[in-house]
Parts: C-alpha cells; sequence; structure tokens
C-alpha cells in the first residue's frame, strides 16, 4: 500500500491548525481517558465481545456429526449463493473445510452446486465426472484439470469423490460441479465443439461464419504462453470472439441454445481477457476486474439456469466485498455478485493466525509452488486480536456485533493474505468487516496433502 502525500496551502494549513487548537481541549481529555486502559485490556474487552457472538467449531475435518454448523446454516439463511473464501492458496484446513461445509449445506440447506475459482471447460468435465456420465477416478481428474494449481491436491479428490458417491446414492437431486473462472489456464477444444454442433441444427448459416471465426482461435490449449505473442495479434482474435458470440447470441435456440451462448460466452471473455498488453498496469488492473465480473456473471448464470443453491469456492479477495489490494482488484466477485444477487449472496472469509500454505514467485504461468510458514499473528493485526477469543477455531455472524466490535472490524488493519504470490512487506491490510458477512477463523494452518503417488 502507498501513501499519498497531502499538500496543504498556507491559509488551508492556517484553518486546520485553528480548529486543530480550539479542539485541543475536548480532545485532550477524551484521549487521556481513552489512554488510561491499557491496550490488552482493550483487546480483552473487544475478545470477549467477539466471543459472544463466536460459534465453537468441533472439527475442521468433512465426515462426522455436523451440529456444529447449524447457526452457520442459521447466519447464510436464504442466501441462494454463498462465497467461502481462503485467506490463502494451498492450506490443508481450509480446503477441508470447504468440504465439510459443503456437505452440511447440501444435506441440510438444499445446496446442489459446487462452484470453482477455475477454467470453465474444466469443470464442464468435472460436472460429467460427478454426475457419472464419465469414468475413472477422482485422483486422476484432479491431477489433470487441476494440474500446476493449488488445487492439486488431495483435498479437492476427496471433495470431487464425495460429490461422486452422492450422486450415485441420491440420483434424483445431482450434486453439480462448475469452473466460473475464464478458461485459463486452459480453454480447449471441446467448448468450440459444443458451441458448432448447436448452431449446424438450428443456425447452419452463422455457424459456417462461427467456425471460419473459431478456427483461428482453437484449441487453446496454454493461455500463459499465449500471452507471449503480440498484443495486436491477440486483440484481433479477441474481436473475433466477440463476433462469434453476437452470432451465437442471435441464434436462438431455448435451452440448448443459452447453454451454447453461455460457452460462446466463456470463448469471448477469455480471448478478452488474454487480449491485455501485460506491461502495461492499468491493462493489467481492467483485466482482473474483468476476470471478477466475468466469474460473477457465470455464477449467476448458473444458478438461474441450473436452479438450486451454490457454494462458490474462491480466495478471500474474490468472494468478498474487498479485496487488500484495491488497486489490482477494484471490484471483487463478490462485490459483483451483491450488485446483481442483492440479499441472495452472502460472502464468507477466512482468517488464520499461523501456518503454512503455498504460494509461488510468479503469479503467471509457473507450476512452482512452494510452502510458506508465517509465525503467530503479531499484536496490532486482525488475527491476533481474533485469536483472544477462547475458542481454538470458530466462526461468527459480524452483522449483529455491538458498536465497538464493529467499529474496530470496520477499520483496515494488518492480516494474513496470500493468493498466488505472497508479499508480507509491507503487510497488507483489510477492514473485515466491511469485506465479509461472516468470518471462520482458525488457529493454525499447514500445507495441504499431496495427492496419492501416480500406481504403474
Amino acid at each position: 500500500m502507498t501513501e499519498r502525500g497531502m499538500r496543504f496551502g498556507r491559509r488551508r494549513l492556517l484553518v486546520a491548525a485553528g480548529a486543530g487548537a480550539a479542539a485541543l481541549a475536548v480532545g485532550t481529555r477524551a484521549s487521556a481517558a481513552a489512554s488510561a486502559e491499557p491496550a490488552g485490556a482493550a483487546e480483552e474487552r473487544l475478545a470477549r465481545a467477539l466471543e459472544r457472538g463466536a460459534q465453537p467449531l468441533t472439527t475442521t475435518e468433512p465426515g462426522g456429526r455436523t451440529g456444529d454448523l447449524r447457526a452457520l446454516g442459521a447466519m447464510i439463511g436464504g442466501a441462494k449463493v454463498v462465497g467461502l473464501g481462503e485467506a490463502t492458496h494451498g492450506s490443508h484446513e481450509f480446503f477441508a473445510m470447504k468440504e465439510r461445509v459443503f456437505r452440511h449445506l447440501v444435506e441440510e440447506k438444499d445446496f446442489t452446486t459446487f462452484a470453482l475459482e477455475m477454467s470453465w471447460t474444466a469443470g464442464l468435465r468435472i460436472d460429467s465426472y460427478v454426475r457419472g456420465e464419465t469414468g475413472g477416478d477422482a485422483v486422476r481428474l484432479v491431477r489433470e484439470e487441476f494440474g500446476g494449481s493449488p488445487w492439486e491436491r488431495a483435498e479437492f479428490a476427496s471433495l470431487i469423490g464425495w460429490m461422486r458417491a452422492y450422486n450415485l446414492r441420491s440420483p434424483g437431486r445431482p450434486l453439480r460441479f462448475v469452473g466460473d473462472d475464464i478458461g485459463a489456464p486452459r480453454l480447449g477444444d471441446d467448448v468450440f465443439r459444443r458451441v458448432l454442433d448447436h448452431l449446424r441444427g438450428t443456425a447452419p448459416s452463422a455457424a459456417a461464419r462461427v467456425e471460419a471465426l473459431y478456427a483461428v482461435l482453437r484449441p487453446l490449449d496454454d493461455a500463459f504462453s499465449y500471452l507471449g505473442r503480440p498484443v495486436a495479434e491477440r486483440r484481433a482474435d479477441a474481436a473475433r470472439a466477440a463476433e462469434a458470440l453476437a452470432l451465437v447470441a442471435r441464434s436462438g435456440g431455448g435451452e440448448a441454445g443459452a447453454w451454447a451462448e453461455q460457452h460462446a460466452r466463456v470463448i469471448a471473455r477469455t480471448f478478452e481477457f488474454l487480449s491485455l498488453d501485460v506491461t502495461d498496469p492499468a491493462a493489467v488492473t481492467a483485466a482482473e476486474l474483468l476476470r471478477d465480473r466475468t466469474m460473477a456473471e457465470n455464477t449467476a448464470w448458473w444458478q438461474r439456469t441450473v436452479g438450486g443453491r451454490v457454494l462458490v469456492s474462491a480466495h478471500n479477495g474474490h468472494v468478498g466485498y474487498l479485496a487488500t489490494d484495491p488497486a489490482m482488484y477494484p471490484k471483487t466477485q463478490g462485490a459483483f455478485l451483491r450488485d446483481t444477487l442483492g440479499r441472495d449472496y452472502c460472502a464468507i472469509g477466512f482468517t488464520f493466525a499461523g501456518g503454512s500454505f503455498l504460494t509461488k514467485d510468479s503469479s503467471l504461468g509457473s507450476h512452482d509452488w512452494k510452502t510458506v510458514t508465517v509465525p503467530a499473528a503479531a499484536p496490532g493485526s486482525n488475527e491476533h486480536l481474533l485469536d483472544l477469543v477462547r475458542h481454538r477455531d470458530y466462526y461468527l455472524d459480524l452483522r449483529p456485533l455491538p458498536t465497538p466490535a464493529r467499529r474496530w472490524l470496520d477499520t483496515a488493519r494488518p492480516t494474513y493474505d496470500a493468493g498466488s504470490e505472497y508479499h508480507p512487506d509491507p503487510a497488507p491490510t483489510l477492514a473485515l468487516g466491511r469485506a465479509y458477512d461472516l468470518l471462520i477463523h482458525l488457529h493454525r494452518v499447514r500445507t495441504a496433502d499431496r495427492l496419492p503417488a501416480r500406481t504403474a
């Protein structure tokens, strides 16, 4: 975070000084009263206020009883879409807790879709698997579709395997899986084929033009390598994808047409995102804004079209209403979903007071994820105070808390936050009360589990 200097003209400085002097007598008495309370006592008082609303967790591991999550269901209420974040990528407890929460919401609150911050096209393949339309095993599927990402871990193989097993037991109410992101790192060819197959049966003349446009674009198997092409070439490709989307949108075709248009929209948004000039910071910010808007649009489209209730899994900085880096992420997926859904969207953030996670040196292209361990949260941070609550792990509704606690939560403070990269100096800051509706705090986390070794 950068500091902005403030310049006062001579007259404005005198006015400000005069106002400050006039308030000094009153302010001195108030400051003295406030300073009379030791900092530790003030923290303890705030911690007790938070504790009164905190609901302790018995475990973060999926399976077994979920009575400790009943209050979470009540806090979520009737929201159709719930965003469940993660303060880091690649921590076991965050991933395991997502499966545990999703299982509970499926069994107790009629949720049917798990949405993940991953490629739309990879999500289509996983959805086919959990619905029993394709064979294989979850570990292999995760290795193939999540390869090179922090989600290439045993916890996601467990989640996907459970969803498939649930559907085999309850075929009348199938669970679904959706990747709500653009087509990166891989768009593949199947999504192009789905669009063209629909058009050939409903709008042959449009199909011919769209096929010619897509011939230049398909397949897109490595989005990061594609970014190495000249900007002018990538922008021309984005224009082709946009033209194809317009043709598909005009072709109609009922429910099948709606799916074809959605696939074409994902293609268009992917090429629009990849048309950015990576050397221009403003263009990178615009691309990230497009990505968050696209994830929100894809999620809202899925909920309207498929129905049911949706749990959205992504980083805190996507599902919440604020990010720790607003210059890079000026408006989040959660903020877009709140605009679209209002109270039908609920954002849940995660915090942790220390432990390990995965990160890498460069967010683009590199698959070199490494373990980073951070110590117990320092005084003055969000997590230091949250960890004073007398529950190891817990959750709470941030909305109805008393005024002193709300004031504390609405103030930006240092916080543990790591996406694809981790930059602790200066520490990122966030006002938790303005970023989330609910919060899950964990005392300590560890690195997510690797997938089992390949068998011969």
